[in-house]
């Protein structure tokens, strides 16, 4: 597997007609007993991951092009391609394949006899090589009449492409062509475009390479100006000639490279202004030119990039105070134009382009360009940025900590995260906080949903990876709350954002979030929503039920009695799933074990040992990073007070009456929601926000009731009604602020996880006065 020559790049056309890089790997040929047959597979290199699987097909067209590609069809619109690192290599898959279909390696493309009846196949294999007509103005139509007779047959377009090559035919048309323009001979040109679109769609690599050569390209394009269904010709040559102008921010001394340039602008000009629209042709018929079109770009940035002088000019030019603006803007556009084209680079040469960049000083140059005024400028050198953070975000990190200070006493995370919650975080947050200081969001425009959409994703990413710096924020500055009110979001997309938020912070099982949850009741919104959602069975109905299903699963004990303590009124009629009857099954089973410990005595003899381990306070260091004053953050004092120990029961009130006296004072006209599904034609459940008066329970606890936060009010339902095509729009915003698998970012690991390792049995360690205590009249 470590053999480079075998090493390629697997990629498949999508429906836009641009090839999509599915992962690198390593190829090799041998049977499949599944496939039945002699297969290609590529494993990734990455994991081992299977990449491809392709059985070598006998009828199928593999063509050779560029002597390091290999590109074939699997099934109608489908095509895929093989780029190899080395040429060695791809010579090999070759010979394999053509071993194979018993073709000669010499060839470029292998015969595709699919869609022939056996009849045409005996007729066409018994038949010598197609014989061309003469080259010559009187002939035309019979040459029109040829290649449209000949498409409908793979065996004998194989045949006609052989035939034009092996004659230099398509120089001879050319020539006719000027004879028939000197004339004005319509007809013949009429004839001429018919043969020349049929030649494109022979979907041949040695005819594109004559046709695009800069001898023969505008004669071309000429050709295809003389469609017979149009009263007048078009003036491609004029508009390439006269009116697109090649302007060169730098200029290029390597006379290849400027060629290779020009031929990649004109073919993509034929393929997307020229050629008629796709719904003409089949997709398949012109895979070939957009090869051509995506590996000249390949082509494009390696040549740029080995320009050193180029490279220079251009960086030096950026960073000049003497560069006018109308001059920088272009040089910041080519930059942002030569990035993107790098993502079509094999991952080795992607890493040496964007070294070469950093070399040149392209983060210096992004700090002056970000500066600038021009709006035009700065968002290009934004989607600069962007890739550069997607390529190596460590190099990113290091540049703005010595930028920050030129300090190299403490590690580059450590450092860097300081730096990053001290100054930065607070400006990310800004719209967040702005937008929710009421029960609902101030803002709720689909503009405010994608940029507080964006905000999560990264305070999503937070969790995950930064610790103590993310939980210290969220705690003090009370961030959860505030988020969760965009629960009562239009947007559902938006209103899932905000549920998979509390979703990771729950996943992490952490006493400090989840104290923090059951101190300001933040199960309230979430509650709230469910019910309001009502029968409609939607992405939100399930997000929100499989985060209480982690609770019961993993059987998070403080989590578990907080919510049937205070919301199993409201959740017991439930019984479609299972999840709520089990929460409550899993909280009865705590009771059981803490009123008959003599039942359990055996167990906590057995982990005696652990449960005084366990039962100790967190260590030193993360505690004391909680008690730290919050001189650091900007609003100083923390948003959660503190407990009071000393207040008495008479002023702590019942987390359900609260809620339910909040619910009367702000709507008194609701004092009960019925909420009736149909699932799937079952009889659903009754959905009650009425608690009865007579059934009291007194909490002990932290919070009295001028800690408890505000309501969040009546959110509107973020959820879409339960049809097919909501569901799926719903899915699929939700793809889109997902966090890629993949990505390397800003991890800070702790000394010791405990969480990570606990028993899902380990007794309760909060000390008496945080938990809460229920005490049934």
């Amino acid at each position: 597997m470590t053999d480079t020559r075998r090493r390629v790049k697997v990629y498949t056309l999508n429906e836009d007609r641009q090839w999509d890089d599915r992962g690198t790997g390593h190829v090799s040929s041998c049977y499949v007993e599944r496939l039945k047959g002699m297969s290609l597979l590529v494993r990734a290199e990455s994991d081992g991951s299977l990449l491809l699987e392709s059985k070598i097909n006998p009828n199928t067209a593999y063509q050779k092009q560029q002597d390091t590609l290999i590109v074939w069809s699997e099934a109608e619109n489908y095509d895929l391609a093989l780029s190899f690192q080395e040429k060695a290599g791809c010579d090999e898959i070759w010979e394999k394949i053509c071993q194979v279909q018993g073709k000669d390696p010499s060839v470029d493309i292998t015969q595709d006899l699919v869609d022939e009846s056996e009849e045409e196949r005996f007729d066409d294999m018994s038949s010598p090589g197609l014989e061309l007509p003469s080259c010559e103005l009187s002939r035309l139509e019979e040459i029109a009449e040829l290649v449209a007779s000949s498409l409908p047959s793979p065996l004998r377009r194989e045949k006609l492409a052989l035939a034009l090559e092996n004659e230099g035919y398509i120089k001879k048309l050319l020539e006719i062509f000027h004879v028939c323009e000197d004339l004005e001979n319509i007809e013949g040109l009429h004839h001429l475009y018919e043969i020349i679109k049929g030649i494109f769609l022979l979907n041949r690599t040695a005819l594109f390479e004559v046709m695009f050569s800069e001898e023969c390209i505008m004669d071309v394009i000429g050709c295809l100006e003389y469609d017979p269904s149009l009263s007048q010709s078009r003036k491609h040559r004029e508009f390439l000639t006269k009116t697109a102008k090649f302007k060169e921010v730098i200029p290029i001394s390597d006379p290849e490279l400027k060629q290779k340039i020009h031929q990649t602008y004109r073919v993509q000009y034929i393929q997307d202004m020229v050629l008629p629209t796709p719904s003409v042709f089949e997709e398949n018929m012109l895979s070939t030119l957009h090869s051509f079109i995506f590996f000249n770009k390949v082509e494009i940035v390696g040549m740029l990039q080995e320009d050193e002088k180029f490279l220079t000019d251009l960086f030096a030019q950026l960073t000049d105070e003497a560069t006018d603006e109308e001059k920088r803007q272009e040089l910041v556009n080519f930059l942002k134009e030569f990035c993107a084209f790098s993502q079509t680079l094999q991952p080795q040469n992607r890493d040496a382009f964007f070294k070469t960049l950093s070399n040149m000083g392209i983060l210096p140059a992004l700090e002056v360009i970000l500066g600038m005024d021009d709006a035009q400028v700065r968002s290009a050198a934004t989607d600069i940025f962007s890739y550069l953070v997607e390529y190596n975000p460590s190099m990113v990190r290091e540049f703005v900590m010595q930028e920050a200070q030129q300090n190299d006493d403490k590690t580059e995370k450590t450092e860097f995260l300081g730096f990053f919650y001290k100054h930065c975080m607070h400006v990310l947050t800004a719209p967040l906080l702005a937008n929710t200081t009421e029960d609902k969001p101030s803002k709720d425009d689909f503009q405010t949903a994608q940029l507080l959409a964006l905000i999560l994703e990264l305070l999503t990413f937070c969790v995950e990876h930064h610790t103590y710096h993310i939980k210290n924020y969220i705690i003090n500055k009370d961030i959860l709350r505030r988020v969760l009110v965009l629960m009562a979001s239009k947007h559902a997309f938006l209103a899932l954002c905000a549920l998979r938020f509390k979703r990771k912070i729950i996943g992490l099982k952490d006493e400090f979030y989840n104290r923090y949850i059951m101190k300001s009741f933040l199960f309230e919104p979430v509650v709230k929503a469910f019910l309001n959602n009502g029968s409609r069975y939607n992405l939100m109905n399930s997000a929100i039920i499989e985060m209480f299903e982690f609770i019961r699963v993993e059987d998070i004990k403080s989590l578990t009695a907080h919510v049937i303590e205070n919301y199993w009124k409201a959740l017991e009629d439930v019984d479609y799933v299972q999840t709520f009857k089990g929460l409550k099954l899993r909280f009865e089973q705590q009771r059981e074990r803490q009123d008959n410990p003599k039942l359990d005595s055996m167990r906590s003899i057995l982990r005696n040992h652990r449960y005084r381990r366990d039962a100790r306070t967190l260590e030193d260091e993360e505690e004391m990073w909680f008690n730290t004053d919050e001189d650091d953050m900007e609003d100083g004092e923390a948003v959660v007070p503190p407990s009071d120990k000393t207040k008495n029961d008479e002023d702590i009130m019942d987390p359900i009456s609260k809620f339910m006296e909040r619910k009367k004072l702000k709507e008194s006209e609701e004092k009960e929601v019925l909420l009736k599904t149909n699932l799937s034609g079952r009889q659903s459940p009754s959905f009650k926000l009425s608690f009865s008066s007579g059934t009291k329970s007194n909490l002990t606890s932290q919070s009295s009731a001028s800690n408890l936060p505000g309501s969040p009010g009546s959110p509107g339902s973020p959820g879409s009604p339960g049809s097919p095509g909501s569901v799926s729009k719903s899915t699929s915003q939700m793809a889109a602020i997902t966090t890629k698998g993949g990505l390397v970012g800003l991890v800070d690991y702790p000394d010791d996880d405990e969480e990570d390792d606990e028993d899902e049995d380990k007794e309760e360690t909060l000390p008496l006065s945080k938990k809460a205590k229920l005490e049934s009249s």
